[in-house]
Formats: C-alpha cells, structure tokens, sequence
C-alpha cells in the first residue's frame, strides 16, 4: 500500500472516531457535559461587530445546539476557524476588519490592526520594466502589495532570448527575464524586504534558476542578510507539468533533486518563503473535473511529502513550506472543494505522516477559472468571475487572482485587470458577506452534501492512483493525463451538444450582436531586440567568470551537495540560457508524454 492508500485508511479511520465520539457524548454523562462547557465557553469569547446599518453581530457564526453527540460531530467535521481539520479555514478571522466602533461614533483607534487583502495582482508582459509598471498601477491603492508574476514562454522553458526560433516569443503572454539584472528590474521601487509585500512566480521548469535570481537581486538591493525577510512563493510543481502541461525542461529525477534541494534550503534559511506551490489550477484548465484537480493536487502534494522524507528532510520543518494552488469555476462542487482539501490534507498529514499543527494547514491560493472565459458575449466574463471570486471566498482561501474579462483574446489590458482586482474588492471590502462575520456562510446542508460527495470521489480516485503503484506509477502509465485528456473531451461535447450551457454561445446568443473590438496586446518588434542586446551584453560582461560558475555548478550536480544553494552563486555571471543548458548537458532533457 502506498502513501494514498494509508490516506484513504486515516480517512476512513477519522470518520469511525467522529461516530464514536457522537456515540460516546450522547452515553456519558461527563463526557458531555464537558462538550456543553466548552461550547459555551467558545461562544462566550465570540467578540461582536457592528455593521454600518448599526447591526450588531458575533464575529463568528455557530449553529445553535445543545446536544452534546451534535457538538461533538460540528467540533470534530466542520470544526472551528483555523482549528483542526481546517475544513473551515486554515486560520482564525480571515478577512475580517478590526472591531469597529458603532455607527455615528467618530472616534477610532489608528493602532488597530488591518487585516491583509487576499488580492495578488497578477501581470507580466512585454519586458521587466512594462510588468513593473503594471505592478505599480494595480497596487497603487493597495495596503499590501502581494505582486503574481507571469513568464513568457522562452523564459518558461529556460531558453534564452537570443536563442534561434524565439524572437517572436519574447515578452508574448508574460514577462521576459533573462538575467539577475532583468530580475531587478521587474521588481524595482518594491521593498521586498518589507512584510507586507510578496512575490509569486508562476513557474515550474526553471524555478530553481529564477528563484536564485530573485534572491540575488533582492542582495543587491537590502543586502546580504535579507533572505529571512523574503515573503512569497515559486510554483515549481514538477508532477503538474508532467501530467497537464509539459513545461518541464529536466529529467523527471533530476527535477525532484533540484526542487528538493530548494525546499531544502529555503525551509531553513526562508522561513516566510513557500518554494512549492502544488498546483491544481493547470490541472483543471487542461480539462479535469474539481474531483480530479483536488485529487490529482492532493496525491502530487502527498507523494512530494514522500519524496523530501526519502531525502531526509524533516516534515515539520519543510512540511510549512508547502502551499497550494486551485482553480474555482462555475460547477457546484467548487462549492466545497477546497474546504474538503483542508480536510484530507490535515488528516493525511497528521495521521500517516506525524507532522505537527503547522505542517497541516493547507495553504491556499485560488484563481478564478481561466478556461470558464470565452470569447462570445465577453464581458459577460465580468459577471462569470465575480461569481467564482464569491465561491472561492466561501472556501476561505487565503489568497486570490481574479481573471480579467479579456483575456481569452489578449494579454490583460489595464483597464480589464483593474476591474478584476476591484471584483475582488467589493465582494471583501463593499459587501458585508465575508469581513463582519467568520463562517457566514459555510456548513450549511447544502455545502455538507457537496463536501461529503467530493470527499468521497476523492478518495475512489486515491484508490484508483494506489492501484497504479501511487503517483509515479500512475504518471509513468499516463493515468491522470489519459483521465484529463478524458474529461476535457466530455467538457467539449456537452458545450457544443448544448447540454452545458454558455450564456451568449450556445443559449441566449444574439446573431445580430457586434462585439466591440478588443486591441491586441503585444511586444513591439524594438523592445524584443532590445531584451536579446541586453542578454548579449550581459553574458559578454560576465564571459570571464561564467565558464568557471558553470563548471563549478557541474561539479555540484554530479555530487551530493545543494544545487540550489549553488545556484544562488552562479545566477550573479550567468544567464538563464546558459544555465539551462549546462544543467541540461549533465543531466540530459525531458522527454514530453503526449
């Protein structure tokens, strides 16, 4: 049995000991009446806020019951905020505002503590300096700058720009980086030493690689002691690339090394840094089902578990690091998915793994669904993600990028990505929904329903992977790619058969409607020569010492030393294109499963 099945037993053995504990509550009389005493103890430390209209409200909703069996199954299935099994939220008061003062009371208290918009704001276009000045746009009316950062394709796959074949790719659909000096540049005027900015990159292939160069700018700029005070999070998700998306660069061992030597290292010396971001969001826009993202995210995250322990590594320590990354579409079952991901995460990790409160917490960013968007009728995609933002709140993610309405035709414009951020906005800050109350509206019967039909499809899934041989097996049989490969089909039919409707494609489209023409977005012919005269210049400033770091980064590869730690030296004289290559020269190149 691997890791997965052992998960399904714990699961299974959670769902026993919630029964008897209901049981053992409802047969002895001490038992519960100590549940009774710690339910009104909770409620009896509830604070209250005050709503503008001047309503009165906990600050935390919880059903009324004196049944000690019923108290004992909420506290052990739904349970409390940020209390295990996290089904609720991975921590206490999300989103909430300060206790406010009633309506018509002037009087405030400037010390009271904010709480942190779950919003990132996600750009990359053109070159450094053109997704820099979108950053600075977005956030300029935000109080914490979290900065989401996406890369075109050469840099995706570790190419150099001045590489045959991909000028016309440069700065097409994310941002072109190169260098160390590029690197700077995308993210100058920040103060990335700061706690209230972050930094996500969405990149898997060369992670190790862009995440040293970050490192090595943000030296340039604070100094050599700010590797502590860097906050944010790499995707670098290998299994995720293999199974939807094939942008992966390195042999599937060497990638697991290079990305364990980075959790490695930034475990240890990045303790507000998450170097993984285990992604299910490409899995769902490749066309899986919820059940098959959440599934197939959860067993990759379980047997990277597998894989850092093999090497040593404590879970306590890397096991905080961890972060995931989910889709949130239209389907019901997003009414619960992430909720019920919490749920297993926690169980798996404490019950088959041993790993402590901290290790647990399923750390979540969720995107709005990419492939929900569509080019007829399109602004109609203001209104699609504006219901998905809602949904994903519901589930209490703990961060959030919201697509903007254009983007099935171009990259973001301004205009459009503001209003994807403002989306978020009104739902968090305008609406009274989510920032007076914790739990508003999650455990209804409804949720419950969805919730337990998920689990229960996510654990047949577990047994269906365990029967492969566990995640590898399966990926080396193409199981989770021939599943997705499968269901985007189904997806396809029922949209052209009409049976899934789309509000102005298959129902309600009007013939006669003239869409307004949207511009296209793209990287002017100058500005991509401009990034390949930069790259030129740089490896030929740094052409003494780049032959010697690339030798030395052989020689570490091929050893049991840390390559990220390496890494971290060689990005200060070398390109990514060059380090691509060297590392590719010595432990050969992916072969794509198609």
């Amino acid at each position: 049995m691997s890791s997965l099945g052992q998960i399904v037993s714990a699961l299974e053995d959670y769902r026993k000991l919630v029964a008897a504990k209901v049981r053992t509550a409802r047969s002895d009389q001490r038992v519960g009446q100590e549940l009774l005493a710690r339910w009104r103890e909770v409620k009896e430390r509830i604070g209250t806020t005050v709503t503008p209209t001047g309503l009165r409200l906990p600050r935390l909703a919880l059903p009324e019951m004196d049944d000690p069996g019923e108290i004992a199954r909420f506290l052990l299935e739904e349970g409390l905020p940020g209390e295990f099994p996290f089904l609720t939220s991975a921590y206490a008061e999300q989103y909430l505002e300060p206790a406010a003062p009633p309506p018509n009371d002037e009087a405030t208290n400037q010390s009271d503590p904010i709480s942190e918009e779950p919003t990132r704001l996600f750009a990359g276009l053109g070159l450094a300096e053109d997704t820099n000045e979108r950053f600075h746009y977005l956030s300029r009316n935000q109080r914490n700058k979290r900065l989401s950062t996406a890369f075109d394709g050469p840099t995706l796959y570790g190419t150099g720009s001045a590489a045959d074949g991909v000028l016309g790719k440069i700065g097409e659909g994310g941002v072109s980086i190169d260098t160390i000096e590029d690197m700077e540049r995308l993210y100058a005027g920040f103060d990335l030493d700061q706690p209230n900015v972050s930094v996500s990159m969405t990149i898997s292939g060369p992670a190790p690689i862009l995440l040293a160069m970050y490192i090595g700018a943000a030296k340039r700029r604070f100094g050599p002691d700010v590797m502590p005070k860097l906050r944010g999070t790499i995707q670098a998700d290998v299994l995720k690339e293999i199974q939807a998306q094939n942008e992966l660069i390195f042999p599937i061992d060497a990638s697991l090394r290079f990305l364990a030597d980075m959790v490695d290292f930034c475990s240890k010396k990045m303790p507000r840094w998450y170097p993984i971001s285990i992604s299910g969001y490409h899995i769902a826009e490749a066309g899986a089902t919820p059940v098959q993202q959440g599934a197939y995210t959860l067993s990759n995250g379980f047997s990277y578990v597998e894989y850092f322990r093999s090497r040593g590594m404590d879970v306590n320590v890397f096991g905080p690091r961890l972060s995931f990354f989910l889709d949130c579409g239209l389907d019901i079952e997003y009414l619960a998915l992430a909720r019920v991901c919490r749920k297993i995460w926690a169980i798996g990790m404490r019950d088959v793994f041993g790993a402590d409160r901290r290790a647990q917490r399923f750390k979540l960013h969720i995107q709005t669904s990419g492939r929900s968007l569509i080019a007829a009728d399109w602004r109609n995609n203001l209104t699609r993600t504006a219901v998905e933002i809602v949904l994903a709140c519901m589930n209490a993610t703990n961060s959030c990028h919201s697509n903007s309405a254009d983007e099935p035709f171009t990259t973001p414009s301004e205009e459009y990505a503001r209003y994807a951020a403002h989306a978020q906005s009104i739902v968090l800050e305008e609406s009274g929904l989510f920032k007076h109350m914790m739990n508003t509206l999650s455990g209804s019967p409804g949720m419950k329903i969805v919730g337990n039909a998920v689990e229960d499809a996510i654990l047949e899934e577990f047994r269906n992977i365990d029967e492969q041989g566990g995640v590898v097996g399966a990926v080396e049989r193409r199981y989770q790619r021939s599943q997705i490969q499968a269901s985007s089909h189904i997806l396809e039919r029922q949209i052209y058969g009409g049976i899934r409707p789309l509000i102005g494609l298959n129902r309600y489209a009007d013939p006669d409607e003239s869409w307004p023409e949207v511009p296209m977005i793209r990287t002017p012919r100058e500005k991509k020569q401009r990034q390949r005269e930069r790259l030129d210049d740089f490896e030929r400033r740094h052409a003494g010492e780049s032959e010697r770091c690339l030798d030395r980064l052989s020689e570490v590869v091929e050893s049991d030393e840390n390559v990220f730690e390496e890494l971290v030296k060689t990005i200060e004289h070398c390109s990514l294109g060059q380090i691509t290559e060297r590392l590719c020269d010595v432990v050969g190149k992916f072969r794509p499963m198609v």
